[in-house]
Order: structure tokens, then C-alpha cells, then sequence
């Protein structure tokens, strides 16, 4: 954890002790977990899998080998985004308890690099550098064996993401950093009404996404319902997170009582046409029509 950070956020102790205590959603076989620098692999290639390959914006314009490139070059190049999060010790994961790890070297005290569930252990078996062509969704799904199957990642709106470390993720997915912009140039809220000025106030999430082969599960939701009664519990009054699906957004917008939620800003990306200087135009968002979500949740 970073010294700036560890001067103002809640003692790690009283994070885990929350953390564990509780109760969520969720059948028996999983748990929550507050995710630790030893799961930054894992978060981050769940994070770039889902959201390349089946993220309605991604997915609309990236297919079968250049998603593939894409993907990896998001895991190279999104390090920073996962991290600063897990740091900030307000980032959380759902652990299958019963995962059984699909190769024996996954289970190995020299391979395992985190708490596993079930038999233990877990790995992540991408390499950036292999030729993307001999690679496919399927195979990359395949070499993530390891028991974390859902992220919720987020931090302290008081320590913000530094933009020009996230700088590196323009080239890889150009659409990413337009999308946000006009999300904030098109919430009307006076910043005054909602900005934290101060530790705890507002949490920010960046980073939801669930792995494809355990999509279905209501783990999502319940994750999500679970991390506002943590927040509100915590002290923060409010959670802001940018959507860009629609199950996502309809699970902020429409948080279990006593919370409300609401839509504060959107992006119809179907309908973004810029007109160049030269006459031209240009969809920044390509092929897709995703609208994408500014959702803010009020705890108190």
C-alpha cells in the first residue's frame, strides 16, 4: 500500500474484519474476498478477458484475432488501473471455495501465488508475447486457473487515478477515454452536491466483470448489493461507477432499499458522430451502440 494511501484509509484489519462479517448474497460455495497485490494477476486478466471479448463496446469492434491482441495488450498495458485499486483496500473479489484447478503445476507451492479456494492454489498462464493468431477467447479462458471468477474493483474518490499513468491505455482501446469524458461533460450535477472532501466519503468503482465461465450466477449482483451495505457501513455516503452494460447499470440504478440510485449521465455511443475539420467524420465508438452509464448510488 502506497504512503499516501496508508495514512488515510481505515486500518486494513478493520477492512477484513468487515469484510468477513458481512453477510452476502451469494450460494455457499463462494466467498468474498478483500482482493491483496497477490491477486493483481488474476483481477487484471479477468478484467481484460470479459470486457475485450464479451463488453458490448469492446466486442462490437474487436474480433477473433486483433481482440485477442487487444486483450493482451490491455493486460500489459492496465496494470496501473487494477493496482491503485487493490491498494486502496476497497476492491473485492468473489472466491469459488470448491474450484478445482484444471492443471496439477496450478496447485504446486511453486506456482501458487495466492490463496486459492478448494484444493488451493491457482495461476495465470497468458503471454503477452505469444503470436495472437494462435490464440482464441476459449484458450485464454482456459489458462486463467485459478479459483477468483468475479471483481469488484474500486478505491477512495479522495485518491484519484493519476491520468497520465493511465496514459499507456489510449492506443489499446481508444474509446475508453472518450467514453469517460463524455460521461463527465454530460452530468449536470454542481460538483459541490456530491464530490468528497475528505476520506470515506464517496468510493469509486472502475472494474466490474464476472469470468464468462461463470456468468449467470447472480454473482454480479450480488457482489454489488454486498459492496453498498459494506460502503454504507464503512461511513461512505455514496458510490459512483461508470457502466458500460446494461446488466451493470440496471444493478446501480436499482440498488436494494434503504439505497437510491440513479443515472446522472449517458453516452448513446450509437449516436456520437464527430465532424472533422477537413468534413469528415468520425465514430469515436466505431460499431457500437452501447449506451454507456454514469451511475451514482446514495447510501446516506
Amino acid at each position: 500500500m502506497t504512503s499516501t494511501m496508508t495514512s488515510t484509509v481505515t486500518d486494513s484489519t478493520v477492512i477484513n474484519t468487515m469484510t468477513k462479517t458481512m453477510p452476502a448474497d451469494l450460494p455457499s460455495r463462494y466467498e468474498i474476498r478483500n482482493l491483496g497485490p497477490e491477486h493483481s494477476d488474476w483481477a487484471l486478466a479477468i478484467l481484460c478477458h470479459t470486457n475485450i471479448f464479451y463488453g458490448p463496446l469492446w466486442s462490437s469492434n474487436y474480433k477473433g484475432t486483433e481482440a485477442v491482441r487487444r486483450c493482451l495488450a490491455l493486460y500489459e498495458h492496465a496494470r496501473y488501473l487494477v493496482d491503485h485499486q487493490i491498494e486502496s483496500g476497497f476492491s473485492f473479489g468473489v472466491f469459488d471455495k470448491e474450484y478445482k484447478p484444471k492443471r496439477p503445476e496450478s496447485s504446486s507451492p511453486s506456482t501458487t501465488t495466492a490463496d486459492g479456494g478448494g484444493g488451493g492454489g491457482g495461476k495465470l498462464y497468458w503471454d503477452i508475447h505469444a503470436d495472437p493468431a494462435t490464440l482464441s477467447a476459449s484458450a485464454l479462458l482456459d489458462a486463467m486457473d485459478f479459483p477468483l471468477v468475479s471483481i469488484a474493483l474500486s478505491y477512495d474518490s479522495i485518491h484519484p487515478l493519476d491520468p497520465a499513468r493511465l496514459a499507456p491505455l489510449a492506443p489499446v482501446l481508444p474509446a475508453y477515454g472518450e467514453g469517460f469524458a463524455r460521461l463527465i461533460a454530460n452530468d449536470a450535477r454542481d460538483p459541490a452536491s456530491w464530490r468528497a472532501t475528505a476520506p470515506l466519503q464517496v468510493l469509486f468503482r472502475n472494474a466490474t466483470s464476472t469470468r464468462r465461465d461463470y456468468e449467470g450466477r447472480g454473482l454480479m449482483k450480488g457482489l454489488a448489493h454486498w459492496l453498498m451495505r459494506w460502503a454504507a457501513a464503512m461511513g461512505f455516503r455514496g458510490i459512483q461507477i461508470e457502466a458500460f452494460n446494461d446488466a451493470v447499470a440496471k444493478v446501480w440504478t436499482h440498488p436494494p432499499p434503504p439505497f437510491g440510485g440513479e443515472a446522472v449521465s449517458e453516452v448513446r455511443t450509437g449516436e456520437v458522430v464527430v465532424e472533422e475539420g477537413d468534413g469528415s467524420v468520425r465514430r469515436p465508438f466505431g460499431e457500437s451502440t452501447q449506451t454507456l452509464t454514469r451511475c451514482y448510488v446514495t447510501l446516506k
